[in-house]
């Protein structure tokens, strides 16, 4: 599943944006792409599961792909 970010992150905040996706699964694997702001996470759970993560850690978020 993909997510946007609707702001401009950095190197520096993949770290942050990875713990909050480890808090909901710990199996999810995360690739982040700073040039397209947006988060790749593979996980068995539901997108929508990640949202608050997101939230919480600072970030705001859209699904982009399921």
């Amino acid at each position: 599943m993909k997510f946007n970010i609707l702001e401009t992150f950095s190197d520096g905040d993949v770290p942050k944006l990875t713990k909050a996706i480890i808090s909901v699964d710990p199996d999810a694997k995360v690739a982040a792409d700073v040039r397209a702001n947006s988060v790749d996470v593979d996980s068995w759970l539901f997108a929508e599961e990640f949202l608050v993560a997101f939230y919480d850690a600072g970030y705001d978020v859209r699904i982009a792909q399921r």
